[in-house]
């Protein structure tokens, strides 16, 4: 069958479109070889395109179209073509048959082109098998220009996607919008809009409420827009059953959730049991410590002259047993630092003069506020975030500098930690032994706040935490 006979075959089938003339182009010479007027064939002298071949045989066109696989079907350039030059945008241009006998199609409108390309080709039967095997439903869509949304085409798939035949949802849209979950239908609208807007990508998921089966699906609508001569704006994409995988994902989330929610009471059970510890190590060996300090210092009075060996005896033990205070002091105040009683601002700025005396780089430590009112979890959560950050900075940083900020607002407080070392790379943060990141993240989130760990953007490691400013009862969200 001749290309003119095809195209006329279309023509019947598109009888109510707005198609104006179709012309029939040797891709090869570039020479007009068939005119449609109203779906009859026109004199080719009476309708000439002598711009557009012109424009098609500059270099840039003239390699796109010989760039067209042979062994497609239909090929539409359109768009490709208007990125070149924007003369062509208001044609619609396909490669249509194989091999020799290709024929270049010129339409200045095609509105109903998608629904009917099949009945154009002697090959349509393999692409009907293509869009038939396609993981969901082909479509084309079209806006208006008053903005009114309707279908063109839908393949086959649509029935058992969406609960309706093709045919019901192009003669009435409005059933497609009523599909769509109330709590998403506005952003399904607003996505249009954007994407009819500026001509981008429509990529949209959102819930559609079975009403046959009872039943909720997740679909992703994700088409390519295009802006007819007209004004109006067609897609032309798929829409795929992504439930499984949402399902998937909702499950995985909330593992991790709950993952968070258990690491969260873990991270205050160990405070708690520090806190015990603490001061079972104060009370209990701190006072059989000063027991024994009294007991040798009472010996040491009583011991006379001639009894020099057991003087020295005494005194060595009196000198442990002060060591041994040091100790009892300093691991009890690691358990439960003590300076947390003298509140936050206190604490912090301890430990950044703790920093500067242990490890010898400078630390400043900067408050918006001479003291800030936080729960004893609040306290305790960025003092810990605060001792790992500055650990990881000995440890890692080669740092020449660090600040520690705190700021304090009605809402939220911000605790950063600065340094100026050599940084850290992203696949640091993602390592699977990077128990102290994770550790800060986890302590901020059972307080329903975050922490970040990123580079600085002059160098270094910025640790931000944020925390909002009313006390989260962990145990409860679990």
């Amino acid at each position: 069958m001749s290309p003119l006979s095809e195209i006329r075959k279309y023509l019947e089938s598109a009888a109510q479109s707005s198609l104006d003339d179709i012309y029939a182009i040797d891709p090869h010479s570039l020479q007009l070889v068939g005119v449609l007027v109203d779906g009859a064939e026109a004199q080719i002298a009476d309708h000439p395109l002598d711009d557009l071949l012109q424009a098609l045989r500059e270099p840039e066109a003239r390699e796109l179209l010989d760039a067209v696989p042979m062994e497609l079907a239909v090929a539409d350039i359109s768009h490709e073509l208007h990125t070149i030059n924007r003369y062509f945008g208001e044609f619609r241009l396909l490669m249509v048959g194989r091999g020799s006998g290709r024929v270049l199609l010129v339409m200045r409108d095609s509105q109903a082109f998608s629904r009917h390309i099949l009945h154009v080709l002697n090959e349509g039967a393999n692409l009907s098998a293509l869009i038939s095997n396609a993981p969901g439903v082909v479509y084309q869509a079209h806006m208006s220009r008053d903005g009114v949304m309707g279908f063109l085409y839908l393949s086959d798939a649509c029935k058992p996607l969406l609960g309706e035949d093709a045919e019901v949802l192009i003669a009435n849209p409005d059933i497609f919008l009523a599909l769509i979950d109330e709590e998403d239908r506005g952003a399904y609208e607003k996505n249009v809009s954007q994407s009819a807007h500026s001509l981008s990508v429509l990529n949209w998921t959102g819930r559609f409420w079975m009403q046959a089966w009872q039943d909720t699906k997740w679909i992703n609508l994700r088409a390519s827009p295009r802006k007819m001569p007209d004004g109006t704006v067609v897609w032309e994409g798929i829409m795929t059953n992504i439930t499984q995988s949402r399902r998937e994902q909702q499950a995985i989330r909330q593992s991790h959730e709950k993952l968070a929610r258990l690491s969260a009471q873990m991270a205050q059970i160990k405070e708690k049991e520090r806190l015990r510890i603490a001061q079972e190590v104060h009370d209990d060996l701190g006072g059989n410590l000063t027991a024994i300090r009294l007991g040798l210092s009472s010996i040491i009075k009583r011991l006379g002259p001639g009894q020099e060996a057991l003087l020295t005896k005494a005194k060595q033990l009196e000198a442990i047993v002060d060591d041994t205070f040091e100790a009892t002091h300093r691991i009890a105040s690691d358990l439960r630092p003590n300076v947390l009683e003298l509140g936050i601002v206190a604490a912090l700025e301890w430990q950044a003069a703790q920093f500067v005396d242990k490890i010898g780089i400078p630390c400043e430590f900067v408050c918006n506020h001479a003291e800030v009112d936080v729960s004893t979890d609040h306290a305790i959560t960025l003092f810990r975030i605060c001792q790992e950050a500055m650990s990881n900075i000995a440890k890692y940083a080669k740092a020449n500098h660090v600040e520690v900020t705190l700021e304090a607002t009605l809402e939220e407080i911000v605790m950063q930690v600065i340094d100026d070392g050599v940084g850290i790379a992203p696949v640091d943060r993602l390592k699977a032994n990077a128990f102290g990141i994770s550790g800060m993240a986890e302590r901020a989130v059972a307080l329903a706040g975050q922490c970040r760990v990123q580079a600085g953007k002059q160098g270094g490691t910025i640790v931000s935490v944020s925390l909002p400013l009313q006390p989260v009862n962990i145990e409860a969200a679990g």
